[in-house]
C-alpha cells in the first residue's frame, strides 16, 4: 500500500495519526506533496523499510535541513519517479498538472497546495490531491491510501 499526503504544515497531532495509519495499513511507500514547513515533523513520516518521496512546497522554509534530514528524498517539484512499471509525477503547486495529464506519460500524478481533495482518473492516469493532512485551513484533515496495481484508493479522515 502507498500513502499520499500533502500540506502537513507542522501539525504534530495529525502527524501522530498518520504514524498509526502507516502501521495499520502496512504502508510500503509514502509520497508527500509538500508543505512540511519544518524538519521536526519528518520523523513521523520517515520510517525504516518504507520508501519515502517528497517535494518541497511553497511554505517549506528550511529546505536545506529538510533535504538533509530526509536523506535527499525531498526534491524540488515536479519530480518524476519510476517504480518498477509505474511512472509517477509528484508536485506541490499544480502548475504543470494539465500538461502532465494530457501527456498521458504517467500512471499517477500526485499534487498538493490547494488543500482540496481531488481524485480524478484521466485515461490511464490516476490524479490525486490528498487534501490537507494538517486540517489547518479547511478544518478537514485527509490522506489517501492507494493499492497501485488495482489503482484502488481510500480516503482517510484524520
Amino acid at each position: 500500500m502507498w500513502l499520499i499526503l500533502s500540506d502537513s504544515h507542522d501539525n504534530l497531532i495529525k502527524a501522530k495519526e498518520i504514524e498509526k495509519i502507516i502501521k495499520q495499513f502496512k504502508i510500503e511507500k509514502i509520497f508527500h506533496c509538500g508543505d512540511f514547513v519544518a524538519p521536526f515533523i519528518l520523523p513521523y513520516f520517515l520510517k525504516d523499510n518504507i520508501d519515502f518521496y517528497g517535494v518541497f512546497g511553497n511554505n517549506d522554509g528550511e529546505k536545506i535541513l529538510l533535504s538533509k534530514k530526509s536523506n535527499e528524498n525531498i526534491k524540488p517539484g515536479p519530480y518524476e519517479i519510476k517504480l518498477g512499471k509505474f511512472k509517477i509525477l509528484i508536485m506541490h503547486e499544480p502548475f504543470t498538472l494539465e500538461s502532465a495529464k494530457n501527456s498521458e506519460m504517467y500512471d499517477f500524478i500526485f499534487f498538493g497546495h490547494t488543500h482540496e481533495l481531488v481524485i480524478e482518473k484521466y485515461k490511464n492516469t490516476l490524479i490525486i490531491n490528498p487534501g490537507e493532512a494538517s486540517g489547518w485551513l479547511t478544518g478537514k484533515a485527509t490522506v489517501v491510501i492507494l493499492e497501485p496495481v488495482s489503482k484502488k484508493y481510500q480516503i482517510l479522515n484524520l
